[in-house]
């Protein structure tokens, strides 16, 4: 795997001193909690370390120890969730949406009825890859190209099964359709063996760097009548921009659609865990928001609604009303 970028590299060597955890290890309340995250490469990993970080900072006085595992995304997080291998976890906002009603992804286990939000972090834009010289300037461009979906269980999978099923599009509109993982797909644009591939992050992203700094590359702008229709045709997505500058090539702001990434917990897990950890993020704030790029532009007023379908955990709201960040 190539190299990660700054930010993922410090969070995860200096800044953590932990290592991530095993699927299945979760013991909820037991002293321990776990973040479940995504990729290494992504944002979800050195956001859950960041969690972590500010909630171990107090470990001797709650007796709490909290650490990170990177996981395939949000789909696999809401499932082990719901299986108890983990306590926390990070997932995109239409993922949660999605698994409190039961639908999509969810509707052979059925609507959620123990999944409950604790905040919403940053901006996640779905980010659309492709090496320059494949042809692609726009989404309709990849018909007949090697596309990478994603992981089985990452989230931006689902995201472009629904701009596929929109445009009537299947696989057999591809000459090619992989499942590489986050941490191999700026790999595999880069030594030819796809044509794009697509991400929902925020952004800076160290797979989105890797891939437009290790080979000719470019970020394209997902605009027009199918996005409008995918807007139209959900209440979860909205309308994104990825900030010019921040990688090589794409001096522009990018139109594209997006979600949140929001942070959610079982409702098994007690008031007093989920009180501590809200309270290591909120109160340590201007700390969190340095630990990466992508933190920059949090407001604790929007973090308590926005993307929010599950109910907010009794430990989260006892923090929220105890500080008159929420009144209700």
């Amino acid at each position: 795997m190539a190299s990660l970028n700054f930010f993922t590299t410090l969070l995860v060597g200096s800044l953590f001193g932990m290592s991530a955890v095993a699927a299945g290890s979760s013991a909820v309340n037991s002293g321990f909690v776990t973040v479940g995250t995504g990729g290494v490469t992504g944002v979800y990993y050195p956001t859950g370390g960041a969690i972590c970080r500010l909630m171990n900072k107090a470990r001797r006085q709650h007796g709490l120890r909290c650490a990170v595992e990177a996981t395939e995304g949000s789909v696999y997080n809401i499932q082990a969730i719901r299986s108890r291998e983990l306590d926390f976890a990070i997932v995109q906002s239409d993922i949660q949406y999605k698994a409190v009603n039961g639908v999509a992804e969810f509707s052979q286990a059925g609507a959620d009825k123990e999944l409950r939000s604790v905040f919403s972090l940053y901006a996640e834009p779905f980010t659309l890859v492709a090496r320059s010289d494949s042809g692609v300037t726009r989404f309709e461009d990849l018909r007949g190209k090697r596309i990478n979906i994603g992981a089985i269980g990452s989230g931006h999978r689902g995201m472009m099964r629904e701009l596929m099923k929109i445009n009537g599009w299947s696989d057999k509109d591809f000459s090619q359709v992989t499942e590489f993982d986050s941490a191999e797909q700026a790999g595999v644009l880069c030594t030819g063996e796809v044509d794009a591939f697509v991400y929902t992050v925020g952004h800076p992203s160290g797979a989105i760097k890797e891939a437009t700094t290790a080979c000719d590359s470019a970020i394209i702008p997902l605009k027009g009548k199918l996005i409008e229709r995918l807007l139209d045709n959900s209440g979860y997505y909205r309308e994104a921009k990825i900030p010019g500058g921040m990688y090589r090539g794409n001096p522009d702001d990018i139109d594209t659609f997006g979600v949140g990434a929001t942070l959610v917990v079982s409702s098994e897990v007690s008031e007093e865990t989920v009180y501590l950890m809200t309270k290591a993020v909120f109160e340590n704030f201007d700390q969190f928001r340095k630990l990466h790029p992508a933190f920059a532009r949090l407001r604790k007023a929007e973090m308590l609604s926005d993307g929010l379908s599950a109910p907010i955990h009794p430990g989260a709201l006892r923090y929220y009303r105890e500080n008159r960040l929420l009144r209700k």
